[in-house]
């Protein structure tokens, strides 16, 4: 009696929620993406956020040449270096105002161009050759046709850039008094500028003079290579020692990357890897609010930008002190930076330091060759570890098959052979409730709004035909992490970047400019909804049976490489699943 007047037993509650929590479960998962999805995509067009106001980007105040006093060359605010020990505040150099600016110096490899600054030698503009501009959706495929807009398809990807409303530099120079920095003039050495088909490695020198200290910085760029190496050699004009330090530092705006899409999240912004610390991503935000917690003391490690597809980074000499910093430099710009301790260099001595300056694409094998921990900027977060080996996988299958796409497939293929119990175990269970499912209208109807009497009607049923409520969504739940780290592998790796797959698709990291492969993928949507049993609740349904045309208008936008993975997949359960209630079916078939 007191267990009928209180509340229903756990037990007694398993029917409804065998039948109802998957579908909730998934409605509120899929109803909080579009949500969020929706948000993004109103910030994205400069509109007020749904969620709160968050503060707009302003441009920086910088228009021309490099960034206007970056911090750490003024005397009140350089950090001091840690070793060696004492080193005195710089005083920043005084480069005429009203001089004529020497033209840049312009360097092409087979790879990049650069442009070098006179004023500090700063690398101000690098042209990656070889990586072709991402097309506008809206300029080419069915969107182009209609809006008229055209793609140049001889554009090629600028990364660093100096402009109203873009500052990318990579800076370095001297603290430690008044000595070259990265707003003194040099002079450029003079020699070739242009690797030839013949050579493997250019040499671009300049110098420079200030404070009884002369400064060699000499670029040498390598053939199938983005990273350069940056050697500074310090010569000691005066008759007293010196204690001077080398800093290494990227300067840039805050703002997101042309081009970017709005309907998934990227991380934009500084990074830092110690062997002590780690690897760490910085927000701008942090830097802003003054809260970054850097290692003081170190001897390993490298300080990094990171963008969607592409990265650049300083790589100070291993073993040697440093310190490393992040500051805002004004509105909207910040610096990221190492400071790097030289030995006390004697009146008429010379003493050199030779760091590795890479500005270029995410490519893992190459970026983990130069220094340790520098392949983690393509960064799967949490799910690194099942992220991992699944790039290696997909990895080794492009080395099979030589195609991206073909890899895809093939991998996701492999995973859904894996996962093969898993899945016939939950399509077993949704076979049943399909099959059930008039039944349970039927009971749903004869008891009304007695939950009680319905709940116990219910658990009468499955134990009847056998059937586990939860049994279609538990093995679903086993294999999400591996689906959202495909996801990410998919989303991060440059490799997928103007890669074909066929016919139409022509760069699996931009849309399907016709649309074939979201329509495809609406398609096998639906298929699933009808294989499915229908959900109780009218309600419901609807919500399902929209929710093909839902997903499918959302991946329009979605890289095509994320909508072969999802196509493939689909067409695979859909396979699979037909198996299964035809195995079921074939059981039940009497004789």
């Amino acid at each position: 009696m007191l267990r009928q007047r209180g509340a229903p037993r756990l037990t007694q509650l398993n029917p409804i929620m065998g039948t109802d929590i998957q579908r909730t479960i998934l409605l509120v998962f899929f109803g909080l993406s579009v949500f969020l999805l929706w948000n993004k995509w109103q910030v994205y067009n400069g509109r007020q956020p749904m969620l709160g106001g968050a503060p707009t980007q302003e441009q920086p105040a910088v228009t021309t040449g490099v960034p206007a006093a970056p911090k750490v060359a003024d005397s009140a605010t350089v950090p001091q270096a840690t070793t060696p020990a004492a080193v005195p505040a710089p005083a920043t150099s005084s480069a005429p105002s009203e001089t004529v600016k020497a033209p840049a110096v312009v360097i092409q490899t087979d790879l990049m161009r650069a442009s070098i600054d006179p004023l500090g030698a700063v690398v101000s503009r690098v042209e990656l050759l070889k990586q072709p501009v991402a097309p506008d959706w809206t300029a080419s495929g069915l969107i182009g046709l209609v809006t008229g807009k055209q793609h140049d398809p001889n554009a090629t990807t600028v990364l660093f850039e100096v402009g109203p409303n873009r500052v990318y530099v990579a800076q370095s120079g001297l603290i430690g008094g008044d000595f070259p920095n990265h707003r003194t003039p040099y002079k450029w050495a003079g020699g070739p500028l242009e690797l030839k088909p013949s050579e493997d490695r250019l040499d671009v020198r300049f110098n420079a003079e200030s404070g009884g200290v002369r400064v060699i910085k000499t670029y040498t760029f390598h053939r199938g290579r983005y990273d350069a190496e940056v050697k500074h050699e310090i010569v000691n004009l005066t008759d007293k020692p010196l204690l001077p330090s080398i800093y290494l530092q990227l300067t840039r705006d805050g703002n997101k990357p042309d081009g970017e899409s709005a309907l998934y999240y990227v991380y934009t912004g500084p990074a830092v890897y110690t062997e002590q610390g780690k690897f760490r991503k910085i927000e701008f935000s942090e830097i802003e609010k003054n809260k970054v917690q850097l290692p003081k003391t170190a001897d390993t490690g490298w300080i990094g930008m990171i963008q969607h597809y592409f990265v650049s980074a300083w790589v100070p000499p291993s073993g040697v002190n440093r310190e490393y910093y992040a500051r805002s430099v004004e509105k909207n710009l910040y610096s990221i930076g190492s400071i790097v301790g030289l030995p006390p260099l004697a009146a008429g001595a010379t003493v050199s330091s030779q760091s590795t300056l890479y500005v270029g694409p995410q490519d893992q094998d190459a970026l983990a060759k130069i220094a340790p921990g520098l392949d983690l900027v393509v960064d799967y977060g949490w799910l690194t570890l099942l992220a991992q080996p699944i790039y290696s996988l997909l990895s080794f299958l492009h080395g099979v098959v030589g195609n991206w796409g073909w890899a895809i497939v093939l991998l996701t293929v492999l995973i859904k052979a894996v996962f093969y119990p898993l899945s016939a175990a939950s399509y077993k269970s949704m076979a049943k409730m399909k099959e059930v499912s008039p039944r349970m209208m039927k009971v749903r109807e004869q008891y009304g709004d007695d939950r009680q009497k319905m709940n116990v009607a219910m658990m009468e049923l499955y134990k009847t035909e056998k059937i586990n409520p939860l049994g279609g969504c538990l093995p679903i739940l086993v294999q999400i992490p591996v689906f959202i780290s495909l996801y990410w592998v998919l989303l991060a790796s440059v490799e997928m970047r103007n890669a074909p797959w066929i016919l139409w698709v022509q760069d699996l990291a931009t849309p399907d400019q016709w649309f074939i492969l979201p329509v495809l993928m609406m398609g096998t949507m639906w298929i699933q909804y009808k294989l499915n049993p229908t959900p109780p609740d009218p309600v419901q349904a609807r919500v399902m049976m929209l929710m093909p045309l839902i997903f499918g208008v959302m991946f329009f936008f979605f890289p095509a490489g994320l909508v072969l993975y999802w196509l493939t997949n689909n067409i695979l359960s859909i396979t699979q699943q037909w198996y299964v209630t035809r195995q079921i079916a074939n059981a039940r078939r009497p004789g």
